[in-house]
């Protein structure tokens, strides 16, 4: 659902071929609502030769791979929309932790993702930061049965301004259906949090960009967790947890903590007592957002003043 014009998948074939597997080896399903984005989505995939079967739909009133069970999934859905039509979905089957509020689609999208998960299949999907302690509508409970069903694999908490077209700051879930990884130790039980709030460089006064080294700590971080051994095959991952940055929760804590999923509770740094966004950043965004509108304010009115002019008025 919601693959907008086809970017992850785009994504997915550089990181594929970047690690010496073939794209032919992967079968890609996508849905979108937006008729025009899915015409850019199919153009994008087909001028890089990749074969896709993206249908046209909306993901919660009409589910186009009903039947499909994924390996991998990845999604960036929009946030905290309010008009999901989930006022006519109170009694869908995809909601196996309880009914999302009709308010808010992010809890409607996260069980709509666990619904499509293959047996042993994980899913990354990015959230607006509020999906990670939110109780409003019963999002709380539906949070808390995820989570002791234990398939939160790992949190991430990402800097604020990554998007240009949301302030909202934004989270990345990792969900897994099977925690056992092979003959190396099980992951059950446990929670990796990882607060990347401080990476990232201001690439102009409202954005901010994460760095090729940024990015390789993040996964890095993530994947030498998933290889951690067991007692006896050590050394197979080098993970450890880093004050302020990660750590390796048990779901115990969690639950201790009233199950709210912010990295900043358990890596050991303070959350923000408000949306996340630093003050400083938050003007130097909020005095560019300013000095355009002035500057659209001032055209506005030199062709106001025109029009008036060849009206015959005059001011």
């Amino acid at each position: 659902g919601c693959c907008g014009s086809g970017g992850m998948f785009v994504q997915s074939e550089k990181f594929i071929k970047e690690h010496g597997g073939r794209i032919g080896d992967i079968s890609i399903f996508g849905q979108e609502s937006n008729p025009t984005t899915l015409r850019l989505a199919k153009m994008n995939l087909a001028i890089r030769g990749i074969d896709a079967k993206i249908e046209l739909g909306d993901t919660f009133l009409d589910d186009r791979h009903k039947d499909l069970k994924a390996d991998f999934i990845l999604a960036n859905p929009p946030f905290n929309v309010s008009d999901w039509s989930g006022d006519q979905l109170r009694t869908d089957s995809r909601w196996q932790f309880g009914v999302p509020p009709t308010g808010n689609a992010n809890y409607a999208w996260l069980q709509h993702f666990i619904h499509k998960l293959s047996p042993s299949g994980t899913a990354g999907i990015v959230l607006a930061n509020g999906s990670m302690n939110s109780n409003t509508g019963g999002e709380g409970e539906i949070r808390k049965r995820m989570i002791e069903t234990d398939l939160i694999d790992c949190m991430v908490a990402l800097p604020a301004q990554l998007f240009y077209n949301t302030m909202i700051p934004a989270c990345l879930w990792f969900l897994a259906r099977n925690k056992a990884n092979g003959k190396l130790r099980q992951r059950t039980g446990e929670i990796l949090f990882i607060d990347a709030r401080k990476l990232g460089t201001m690439i102009n006064r409202r954005n901010k960009e994460l760095s090729d080294a940024d990015i390789a700590l993040i996964a890095g971080t993530y994947h030498n967790w998933r290889k951690k051994s067991r007692p006896g095959f050590e050394g197979l991952g080098d993970y450890r947890d880093v004050a302020g940055f990660c750590r390796a929760a048990t779901v115990e804590e969690v639950q201790n903590n009233n199950y709210v999923l912010m990295p900043g509770r358990y890596v050991g740094t303070e959350e923000e007592a408000d949306d996340g966004v630093p003050f400083a950043q938050k003007m130097n965004a909020l005095t560019a957002t300013l000095a355009e509108q002035f500057v659209r304010s001032q055209e506005l009115e030199q062709r106001i003043r025109v029009n008036l002019k060849g009206l015959g008025y005059e001011f």
